[in-house]
């Protein structure tokens, strides 16, 4: 699966404003579940909490990829948003992070979740990607840039 298979434009966000780590994980659940008749964004921000509590999803360099498993979902769902003031995410290397990827998967996707993970984690270790990220004024070049992304040959 390929990071556009999992992306749609109405769950890409830009500029936005969180003043904490649970703010941006409700906005990332409500962007996820949007459309998705079988998730909540309760359900989702559950799962993302769940997953935060085992340790931070923020890989460092302000990218966080907030991911978690839901017994009711039956598709994986992805959703972006870029910050317009970083927030602490207690990442790796203790800075606050202003890009998350949130993922969303099937109980039963073990494989999947992790092919995926895997992936995101190589795309936000390209610094020029990131920075491209960074650059962008709108939810519309930000999905662009995200659905046309290529792991390096």
């Amino acid at each position: 699966m390929h990071i556009a298979d999992l992306l749609t434009a109405d769950r890409v966000a830009c500029c936005e404003q969180s003043a904490s780590k649970k703010r941006v994980l409700e906005q990332l659940s409500t962007l996820i579940a949007g459309g998705q008749q079988a998730l909540s964004p309760t359900d989702v921000f559950d799962s993302l909490i769940a997953r935060e509590r085992l340790g931070s999803t923020g890989l460092g360099h302000g990218v966080a990829i907030p991911h978690g498993r839901v017994k009711n979902g039956t598709e994986t769902v992805g959703a972006f948003i870029k910050l317009q003031n970083p927030v602490d995410f207690d990442a790796v290397d203790g800075e606050p992070v202003d890009l998350l990827f949130g993922l969303l998967v099937p109980e039963q996707s073990t494989q999947e979740h992790l092919q995926l993970l895997a992936q995101l984690a190589e795309m936000f270790s390209d610094a020029e990607f990131v920075a491209g990220l960074r650059q962008s004024g709108s939810a519309a070049d930000l999905h662009a840039r995200l659905s046309q992304w290529k792991a390096p040959d």
